[in-house]
């Protein structure tokens, strides 16, 4: 019988390795996101939006949304997201459209001030990962670029619905 993950394994009184490998892979994940958002800053001061709102602008650059949405897409509360559209709003990010299919609600669109914001905050995120991988020796840059199929692969696995610690891993 497996053990818990919670609990070390009898046999080598160690945790579960794929536990430790969640542990290893979440503070490592957690750290890259927290250093490149202070470089950022640092480097680029201009950089001042906060993480939700760059999330929110990176899903409407595929299409306009209604908050409802925008909110499932996010996994956040639709009184949430109505709020940091109320800040891209004032800011001119995006704007209100009319709903084709429904002239009673609105969908969230991207302005090209918005698109502009974006991009600019993409391309310096990019400037700052290559600069950080030109530091790595050339073993290390090798194998943290081979490995980012299996992480995009890990990041679509965790978006499905159902893939969490109760439910076991996702069939197929």
């Amino acid at each position: 019988m497996p053990s818990s993950p919670h609990v070390p394994d009898p046999a080598t009184g160690s945790p579960d390795p794929a536990v430790e490998h969640a542990r290893r892979l979440t503070d490592t994940v957690t750290r890259l996101r927290r250093a490149l958002r202070s470089s950022i800053r640092t480097d680029y001061p201009w950089e001042s939006l906060p993480m939700a709102q760059v999330e929110l602008l990176q899903t409407l650059a595929a299409a306009p949304l209604r908050v409802g949405e925008l909110a499932a897409r996010q996994r956040l509360a639709p009184n949430t997201v109505s709020g940091l559209v109320g800040k891209l709003l004032d800011a001119g990010f995006v704007d209100r459209q009319a709903d084709p299919g429904d002239r009673r609600t609105a969908r969230i669109a991207l302005t090209p001030a918005g698109r502009r914001q974006l991009d600019d905050w993409q391309h310096a995120h990019e400037r700052r990962i290559a600069a950080a991988l030109g530091t790595l020796d050339p073993a290390d840059r090798t194998a943290v670029v081979d490995a980012l199929p299996a992480l995009e692969q890990l990041a679509r696995a965790l978006a499905q619905p159902g893939t969490g610690p109760e439910q076991g891993p996702a069939a197929g």
